[in-house]
C-alpha cells in the first residue's frame, strides 16, 4: 500500500474533480436514442477541457475515454454504435489522469423511466458503497470494507460480484490494495492514514457470476441479469476520522 502525502492528496483532489464534473455532464447526456459512443465522447470533452487526460484511453490497448456498461454489463463495456432505450440502466466508469495523479469513480444511471426493480438494483449499489464506507478509517482492515459491503449487499437479495474489484489509486490507477466486495472482518490489508482507495461496489439482479466477451473487456453477467455499479475515490484519515470522498 502507498500513503499519499499532503501534496499527492491535493493532486488527487483535483483529479477527482474532473471525474465529477464528467459524470455530471454524462448524466445529463444519456436519453433514449443516444449511443454509448456519444456518451463517451461528451466524457473525453469534459475530461480534457480540463487539461486532464482520460486514463483508460489506451490503457492496456483499450479504445476509448470512459467504459459504457449496459444492463446485463457489469463494466468494462466498450463504447460503440449502440444506442440505449427507455428502461435500459447504463454504467459509466471514468479515471482522469491530472497532472501526474488519478480520480476514479462509477456510477449506474437510468434511461427514461426506470422499473421498480432497477431503481432498487441501482440504490442499492450506492448503500453498499456507504456501508462499507463506515469501516474505511485508519487501523482497520480491507476485509471490514469488503464484508460491510458484502453483507448489505446480500441481506438485499443482490449478487456481489466476485471477479472484479476496487483498489488503490495514485500516480497509477491501479494500486495496492485490492479492495474486493466480498470478505470477512479483520482480514486484508491493514488501512493507515493518507492511503488513497477506491470503493466500487458492483453488484447483481441475480446470481453474481460474470463472462467476459470475446472483445477480452466486456464483462456481462452469467445469468443475464443486470448490474449496478457505484465507485469513488476516497482517501483514509486518521485519528478515527470519517474518509474523505473526493469524487462524491
Amino acid at each position: 500500500m502507498i500513503v499519499k502525502s499532503d501534496k499527492e492528496r491535493e493532486g488527487m483532489r483535483a483529479a477527482s474533480r474532473v471525474v465529477k464534473a464528467a459524470l455530471v455532464e454524462a448524466e445529463k447526456f444519456i436519453k433514449p436514442g443516444v449511443t454509448t459512443l456519444e456518451i463517451d465522447a461528451v466524457v473525453e470533452q469534459v475530461i480534457r477541457s480540463h487539461g486532464a487526460t482520460p486514463s483508460s484511453k489506451g490503457f492496456h490497448g483499450y479504445p476509448n475515454a470512459s467504459c459504457i456498461s449496459v444492463n446485463d454489463v457489469v463494466v468494462h463495456g466498450i463504447p460503440s454504435l449502440q444506442t440505449v432505450k427507455d428502461g435500459d440502466i447504463v454504467s459509466v466508469d471514468i479515471t482522469a489522469l491530472l497532472n501526474g495523479y488519478q480520480g476514479d469513480a462509477a456510477r449506474t444511471f437510468a434511461v427514461g423511466t426506470a422499473s421498480e426493480a432497477d431503481i432498487k438494483l441501482m440504490d442499492a449499489a450506492k448503500a453498499a458503497f456507504f456501508a462499507g464506507i463506515e469501516y474505511a478509517k485508519a487501523g482497520g482492515k480491507v476485509g471490514d470494507i469488503s464484508a460491510a459491503v458484502q453483507l448489505y449487499t446480500e441481506l438485499h437479495g443482490f449478487g456481489v460480484v466476485r471477479a472484479l474489484t476496487g483498489h488503490g489509486i495514485g500516480h497509477k490507477m491501479h494500486e495496492p490494495p485490492e479492495v474486493p466486495n466480498y470478505g470477512r472482518h479483520g482480514t486484508g490489508s491493514p488501512l493507515k492514514a493518507g492511503m488513497c482507495i477506491c470503493v466500487e461496489p458492483m453488484i447483481t439482479a441475480g446470481d453474481w457470476r460474470v463472462k467476459v466477451d470475446r472483445d477480452g473487456w466486456t464483462t456481462r453477467t452469467m445469468d443475464g441479469s443486470r448490474a449496478a455499479h457505484y465507485e469513488n475515490t476516497v482517501i483514509i484519515n486518521g485519528d478515527g476520522a470519517e474518509p474523505e470522498i473526493l469524487t462524491l
